[in-house]
C-alpha cells in the first residue's frame, strides 16, 4: 500500500523516526492507526450508550416515570439539592 502523507505529515513522521521513539515510516503509521482505532471505538462505545439512555428515557416517559416543574429555576434547584445530598454523603463515606 502506498499513501501520500503530505509534506507536514512526512516531516512529523521522520521527527518521530528521529527521536528514536519509532525505527520506521511503518511504526508510526501503525500507531497512529491503533490510536485512531481507539478513538473510533470509544465513539461507538459513547454512542451506544448514549442510544440506550435515549431508550431507557422514552420507556421511562411511556411508564409515567417523571416529574414536571413549574420553571427551569425549580429544576435548577433539585438538581443543586440532589447534589448537594450526594456530595455530602460521599464526603461522609470517605471519612469513615
Amino acid at each position: 500500500m502506498n499513501v501520500h502523507l503530505g509534506e507536514t505529515l512526512d516531516k512529523f513522521v521522520a521527527e518521530l523516526i528521529a527521536s528514536g521513539l519509532y525505527q520506521s515510516q511503518s511504526e508510526v503509521i501503525r500507531e497512529g492507526l491503533r490510536l485512531l482505532k481507539e478513538r473510533e471505538d470509544l465513539r461507538k462505545l459513547k454512542l451506544e450508550q448514549l442510544r440506550r439512555d435515549i431508550h431507557k428515557g422514552i420507556e421511562q416517559l411511556e411508564n409515567g416515570e417523571f416529574s414536571t416543574y413549574t420553571s427551569s429555576q425549580d429544576l435548577a434547584e433539585e438538581i443543586k439539592t440532589t447534589g448537594r445530598k450526594k456530595l455530602a454523603s460521599s464526603r461522609n463515606n470517605s471519612q469513615k
